[in-house]
C-alpha cells in the first residue's frame, strides 16, 4: 500500500538540491551553449586538421617572401626547366624561376582576394535573406524569382561575361564572386528565418512595437547564425576554386603575381614535355587549401549539429 502523504508535510529538498535546481537553467544560456560549441570544435579532428592546413598557408601568405628560398621573380635562363632536387625543391619553370618559392609567395592573392569575396557574399547574402524571409509576401517573391533566375547559370559563366565587359582586376573578381554568393547564402539566410519569424519571441518583439530591422537583425540574426557560418566556410572553399579557374583563363589575377592558377597556365603546356613539376605543385597547393577549408567546414557543421 502506498503512503500517503499529507499536504504541507513534504520532505524538504536538500539545499544542495536546490541549488543544483536552480543551476540548471543557467547551464543553457546562450553564453554556455556558446562554450560547449567551441569546446566540441577544439576537440573535432576534421576542424582541427582543416584549421592547420589554413594557419600554414596564412603563415605562408604573409611571411612567403621571407621563407622563400629565392625570390619568386627572379629568372635564371642557364637553369630553365630543371627537375627537382637539392637546389630547387620543386624545380625551375620555363624561366628558371624556383617553383617552391613562387608556391610559397603565390599563395599571397588567393588568400586575398577568396575571402574578400567569400565576406562579401555573406554579408550581402545575409540581408538579401533576412529581408526576404522576414518580409514574405510580393517583397520574397519578386527576389526569388530574380535570384533563381540568376542562379539558373554557371558562376563561372556569369564571371566571365562580367568581367570581360568590365575588365580586368582584383576588385571586378572579389565585386562578381561575392554577389553571386550572396545570392546563394541569401537562400540559405531566407529559409533560416522562415523558421524563426512565428516564434514566440517575434511575436513578444512585435506586440512590443520593435521596428522590422530591429527584429531582424537584433532577434532573429543572432538565432540563425551557426547556418551563416557553415554557409561562410563552404563558400570560401568555392571561391577559392573560382579564383583559381579565373587566374588560369587569364581573367582574374594577373602577372607578374607567381599566384597558382596564373602559374598553371602559363605551365600547362609543358606537361607533354614530361615537365610535370611546373604544373604539379601549384594544383596540390590549390587542393590542399580546399581541403583544409572543406574539413574545417565539415567539423563547424558537425558541431552545430550535434
Amino acid at each position: 500500500m502506498s503512503a500517503s502523504v499529507t499536504p504541507g508535510t513534504e520532505t524538504p529538498m536538500p539545499a544542495a538540491s536546490q541549488q543544483a535546481a536552480a543551476a540548471r537553467p543557467a547551464l543553457e544560456t546562450p553564453k554556455s551553449i556558446q562554450r560547449d560549441r567551441i569546446r566540441l570544435l577544439l576537440r573535432s579532428p576534421l576542424f582541427i586538421a582543416g584549421i592547420i592546413i589554413l594557419l600554414f598557408w596564412v603563415i605562408m601568405a604573409i611571411f612567403g617572401p621571407l621563407i622563400a628560398p629565392y625570390n619568386a621573380d627572379d629568372t635564371d635562363l642557364l637553369n630553365t626547366l630543371t627537375p627537382p632536387s637539392a637546389d630547387h625543391w620543386f624545380g625551375t619553370d620555363q624561366f628558371g624561376r624556383d617553383v617552391f618559392s613562387r608556391v610559397i609567395v603565390g599563395s599571397r592573392d588567393i588568400l586575398v582576394v577568396a575571402p574578400l569575396a567569400t565576406l562579401l557574399g555573406t554579408v550581402v547574402g545575409t540581408i538579401l535573406g533576412l529581408i526576404t524571409g522576414y518580409a514574405r509576401g510580393i517583397t520574397d517573391d519578386i527576389v526569388s524569382r530574380i535570384v533563381d533566375a540568376f542562379l539558373a547559370l554557371p558562376l563561372l559563366i556569369i564571371a566571365m561575361l562580367v568581367i570581360t565587359a568590365l575588365g580586368i582586376s582584383n576588385t571586378t573578381v572579389i565585386v562578381v564572386i561575392g554577389l553571386s554568393f550572396g545570392l546563394i547564402v541569401g537562400r540559405t539566410v531566407r529559409a533560416a528565418v522562415l523558421g524563426e519569424r512565428d516564434l514566440d519571441y517575434i511575436a513578444a518583439a512585435n506586440l512590443r512595437g520593435e521596428k522590422p530591422l530591429y527584429i531582424m537583425f537584433v532577434e532573429i540574426l543572432p538565432n540563425v547564425m551557426p547556418p551563416i557560418l557553415v554557409e561562410t566556410t563552404v563558400r570560401l572553399g568555392y571561391a577559392i576554386f573560382t579564383v583559381a579557374s579565373l587566374s588560369f583563363l587569364g581573367l582574374g589575377i594577373q602577372p607578374p603575381s607567381p599566384d597558382w592558377g596564373l602559374s598553371i597556365s602559363q605551365n600547362y603546356g609543358l606537361i607533354g614535355g614530361g615537365f610535370w613539376w611546373t604544373v604539379l605543385f601549384y594544383a596540390v597547393a590549390i587542393g590542399s587549401l580546399v581541403i583544409g577549408v572543406n574539413l574545417t567546414a565539415e567539423g563547424v557543421q558537425s558541431v552545430i549539429d550535434a
